[in-house]
């Protein structure tokens, strides 16, 4: 991918209001009508380091790649793009399988839904897919329902709450705005002394969170599938770590 064409796309999408989501039956729970849509806009792909996931996404044999701003219908469709700290904890996890088995897991900032996906074919009790872009929700049933699965899906802002029902968060790729990431911090701090296991995979943009993480695995993305290419040739997945944490009482 192009990361300039990818960064202009981006600007050119227009605004789309749903209305609020929760729903774990996504045949008959998400706006059919927004289904269609990203549907027809997306091809089905296997090109990137998970290949056992078939994923609807924008490529640059999408039309929407390089349309017109009067052509394009989503705002910022973070969710069409599979990016490098997502690949690489979706491999994490189907790799290493033990990390969910049996286990609740939330994905926060599911986008495309691939490391929901990963967590559930990896054997996970219950997988939640949390996103605030509602059609990113949709996107995440279309890919649930290609990969034959079922997952709880919602767009509702998690972060914050004391209601922590889950065993295991993945999060791939939220640590790019610093004001943002220190909000995530301070309920990932919650998580981790309360006893459960957060993974992140990001491509090195982990300055404000390091001290607290340890490196658990580390993949090359292939730059034709890398829309981030130039920049993060490489992704990692950490896990932040209760010790740690600990230290800075």
């Amino acid at each position: 991918f192009a990361y300039t064409n990818l960064t202009n796309l981006l600007i050119l999408f227009s605004n789309m209001k749903m209305g609020p989501l929760h729903w774990s039956n996504f045949s008959t729970g998400m706006n059919q009508s927004i289904a269609k849509l990203i549907i027809n806009v997306t091809v089905i792909t296997r090109n990137h380091l998970t290949p056992e996931i078939p994923l609807h996404l924008l490529t640059p044999s999408c039309k929407l790649w390089s349309a017109k701003e009067s052509d394009v219908p989503f705002k910022d469709p973070y969710w069409a793009f599979y990016w490098p700290g997502g690949q690489a904890l979706s491999r994490y996890l189907l790799d290493n399988p033990e990390v969910v088995r049996g286990r609740r897991v939330l994905d926060l900032g599911s986008g495309s839904g691939a490391c929901a996906i990963a967590a559930a074919k990896s054997g996970a009790k219950l997988v939640t897919a949390n996103d605030i872009d509602e059609t990113a929700c949709v996107a995440t049933g279309i890919n649930a329902q290609l990969n034959n699965l079922k997952l709880e899906i919602t767009n509702e802002n998690l972060i914050g709450s004391t209601d922590i029902r889950w065993d295991c968060m993945v999060v791939g790729d939220l640590f790019y705005d610093r004001m943002f990431a220190v909000e995530l911090l301070r309920w990932i701090r919650l998580w981790v002394l309360g006893g459960k296991d957060v993974y992140i995979g990001d491509p090195r943009r982990l300055r404000l969170v390091r001290k607290y993480l340890e490196k658990v695995a580390e993949y090359r993305i292939p730059s034709e599938v890398n829309v981030e290419s130039i920049e993060f040739p490489k992704a990692e997945v950490w896990k932040f770590t209760k010790e740690k944490f600990e230290q800075t009482i």
